[in-house]
């Protein structure tokens, strides 16, 4: 899948997933698709209020403290990091352009990009992949991929202000479909979408025959849910969060109004699928004969109680969640519930730390 601004690299490299709840750090040892991978690093630190609105860093000092600190939870000793953008200053598009070959189109891609990009093709990291296509064929399609320079900046300084260095930014929706690939069997032909429930934004890939048809981000997310358990039982987000991830506890303040929470859970839930739901038919519009059945969840958000069998009463699809560890080899340096536990929230961090890229 593109990259922007890749480097050469030798050794490891670290999927660093910063959202604007948690900043998740991801080592890994690839031994092969048949042989599963090792899960050698994970830190997981939280990213303080308010630093990370929509994808902007409001309070950059606030996030380059919590990326420092999940390296240093996750004893991380490589500096090498992939990490992921999203969000309205993203854009993904499969475009057509004239066939020629890969040296022609880098040398032409800013011209080629114009029409489909609404930002100024001056301010924005362009790549690009050339998709499979008939060598007769006048046209041939690219998979175009945009980001605002002003955002891919932000990133790269926040993780040399870490002491980190860049070798890799890519899509979140990218990263998930990398980690998918992975850990599950799809077959080539097979239409599979990909959604992954961040705190504030939900990227929705969809893949065909292994080639992603449909990319898109929208401003939903888990903290919907915690907001509105707060308004019902007016908690402070702390508590709510607890409530909305089943951490209570034994603390009776927190579980005096049950009903109001599954009501409260139930009205966002509706309203994240609906959304959610409104982006897939908009695809289905327009993709011809190709049918979509398969919906994979990941992401925090996607740990919800009732979410699936919303889905799949709202979609008619089969619904499933993405474990993004699934091949992952046994091992004992991670406790198992830790693990089940925050398993769905690492689908970009671990297809972040699949990545391969040149060695020089």
């Amino acid at each position: 899948m593109p990259r922007l601004r890749s480097a050469r690299r030798r050794g490891g490299l670290v999927g660093l997933d910063i959202g604007s709840s948690t900043v998740k750090a991801v080592e890994l040892v690839d031994h092969g698709r048949e042989n599963g991978f090792e899960l050698v690093s994970l830190g997981i630190a939280p990213v303080a209020a308010e630093a990370i609105v929509e994808g902007a860093f409001l309070d950059p000092c606030a996030v380059v403290r919590a990326v420092r600190e999940a390296i240093e939870r996750g004893e991380i000793r490589t500096k090498q990091v992939a990490v992921a953008v999203s969000g309205h200053s993203v854009i993904v598009k499969k475009v057509s352009v004239p066939r020629q070959s890969r040296k022609d189109l880098e040398d032409s891609i800013q011209w080629e990009a114009e029409p489909f990009i609404p930002f100024d093709v001056n301010e924005v990291h362009l790549d690009f992949q050339i998709l499979d296509g008939a060598d007769n064929d006048p046209q041939m399609d690219v998979l175009l991929v945009a980001a605002k320079k002003e955002l891919v900046d932000d990133y790269v300084q926040v993780i040399r202000e870490a002491g980190l260095e860049p070798a890799c930014v890519d899509v979140a929706g990218f990263a998930v479909e990398n980690a998918f690939e992975a850990n599950a069997e799809i077959a080539e032909d097979e239409n599979v979408a990909l959604v992954n429930i961040g705190a504030h934004v939900v990227n929705i890939n969809v893949i065909q025959g292994r080639v992603p048809a449909f990319t898109r981000d929208i401003t939903v997310g888990g903290n919907q849910y915690t907001e509105e358990i707060q308004r019902a039982l007016s908690l402070d987000f702390v508590d709510a969060e607890r409530i909305k991830l089943g951490e209570a506890g034994e603390s009776a303040n927190l579980e005096g109004s049950p009903q109001e929470v599954d009501r409260a859970v139930a009205q966002v839930t509706e309203d994240v699928v609906e959304e959610i739901g409104r982006s897939l038919e908009f695809f289905a519009a327009t993709a011809g004969d190709q049918r979509l059945e398969r919906l994979v969840l990941c992401g925090g958000g996607s740990k919800v109680t009732g979410l699936e069998e919303a889905f799949a009463a709202r979609t008619g699809f089969t619904v499933e969640r993405l474990d993004p560890l699934a091949r992952a080899l046994p091992q004992d340096r991670f406790d198992a519930e830790f693990l089940d536990s925050v398993g769905p929230t690492l689908g970009v961090g671990v297809g972040l730390a699949l990545r391969k890229l040149a060695h020089g």
